[in-house]
C-alpha cells in the first residue's frame, strides 16, 4: 500500500479561503481537492502490511504538544519560470514546530530502513501544474503575502493513498493526538 504521514487542515474558514484562492487564481493547473489539503511530514511510498504495523507502532510513540500554525504566503516549486506546484506556507514558528515533528518521525522511521527524504519544507500543495504555463510571476507577486488563518495542529495521521484516473483517494490508517497545552 502507498502511505504517507500528514498533518491535515480541518478549520473550515481556512479551507473556504483556500478554495476561494483556488477559484480566483486563473491558471492552467489542477487544484488539490479541498478535503485533501495537508502538510506531508514524510512520504513512505509502497509498503506491506507488516511494515505498516511497524510504522504505526513507532508513530504511536511520537509525542508533541498542540500548537497554532498561521497559514500565510503563497509560492511555487521549483521556480516562477517553470512552476510545477503552487503552495501555501506558514509562519516561522509553526514551520519550526512542524519541522521538529517531521525530523522526529524521520529519525524514528530510519530504524525500519526508511531513507532520509529531501529536506522538509512545510507547505500545502494547492495546485499541481502538468503542462507548461504562461509566466505567472505577476499573479503570484500580487498574492504572495496572502493570509488564510490559524489552524490548531493537534494530530498527525498515517494515510493511505490509492491512485486513480480521477486523482488520489486518501484514507486514515492511524491518528496520533498531540498533548494539550
Amino acid at each position: 500500500m502507498r502511505v504517507f504521514i500528514a498533518v491535515e487542515i480541518s478549520n473550515s474558514e481556512i479551507l473556504n479561503k483556500i478554495q476561494t484562492f483556488q477559484n480566483e487564481l486563473k491558471i492552467n493547473a489542477k487544484p488539490t481537492r479541498i478535503d485533501q489539503v495537508h502538510f506531508t511530514l514524510q512520504f513512505l511510498g509502497e509498503i506491506g502490511e507488516e511494515k505498516c504495523e511497524q510504522v504505526k507502532n513507532i508513530l504511536k510513540k511520537i509525542e508533541f504538544s498542540q500548537f497554532e500554525l498561521s497559514l500565510q504566503c503563497v509560492g511555487v516549486f521549483p521556480d516562477l519560470r517553470n512552476p510545477r506546484v503552487v503552495w501555501i506556507g506558514c509562519d516561522k514558528i509553526g514551520a519550526e514546530k512542524l519541522s521538529t515533528i517531521a525530523k522526529e518521525i524521520e529519525k524514528n522511521l530510519a530504524m525500519l530502513g526508511f531513507e532520509k527524504g529531501k529536506k522538509f519544507k512545510p507547505h500545502l500543495t494547492v495546485f499541481r501544474i502538468k503542462n507548461k504555463v504562461d509566466d505567472i510571476s505577476s499573479k503570484m507577486n500580487s498574492i504572495s503575502e496572502a493570509e488564510f488563518g490559524v489552524q490548531i495542529i493537534s494530530k498527525i495521521k498515517l494515510k493511505r493513498s490509492i491512485l486513480s484516473p480521477k486523482g488520489p483517494e486518501y484514507s486514515d490508517l492511524l491518528e496520533v493526538n498531540g498533548n494539550e497545552k
